[in-house]
């Protein structure tokens, strides 16, 4: 076992195995479905009835995730990273790889996109994408390291959709 995956591991043991995990884990399931798909679908629409702005911001969105849907599926099943192993798990995964994590991913990809158009609502947003990857790790299915590979796909995703709209 390498240094990081001590590291991840350390991490998960100490946010996992205390006497609160079980009630940590009901306010995780929240926040963790706070950046499911469907929410993202639906916020979409919302933005598409707005006006051309935020017609722009649901293209830009679109554009992202075109980029990195196909990048999240071929590193998760390219590098094959086993979930937490031996410590408890209070959601069922959607699938079986940890690295990166989607929902971290999807979740700072919404925030940079939408950031760039609302800049005072980034503080709330980005706050948001840190507390959605938290949950899951605190629900057991992701290590530190899973929520920073998908920080840094989805925003860099959402950095070169932005970039790339205006060039």
């Amino acid at each position: 076992m390498n240094k990081i995956q001590q590291w991840d591991l350390r991490v998960c043991r100490v946010c996992l195995l205390h006497p609160y995990n079980r009630p940590q884990a009901r306010i995780s399931r929240v926040i963790s479905r706070t950046g499911d798909g469907p929410l993202y679908a639906v916020l979409a629409a919302l933005l598409w009835w707005q006006g051309e702005a935020q017609r722009e911001v649901v293209q830009v969105a679109l554009l992202a995730f075109a980029a990195e849907l196909p990048l999240y599926l071929l590193l998760k099943n390219a590098l094959r990273r086993q979930r937490p192993v031996g410590l408890p798990v209070f959601i069922t995964p959607s699938d079986r790889y940890s690295l990166p994590s989607g929902h971290t991913a999807a979740a700072f990809l919404m925030a940079t996109v939408l950031a760039a158009s609302f800049p005072l609502w980034a503080p709330l947003l980005f706050l948001w994408a840190i507390l959605v990857g938290a949950s899951r790790l605190l629900l057991g299915v992701h290590y530190l390291s899973d929520l920073v590979a998908g920080a840094l796909l989805g925003g860099g995703c959402a950095l070169w959709a932005l970039n790339w709209s205006q060039g």
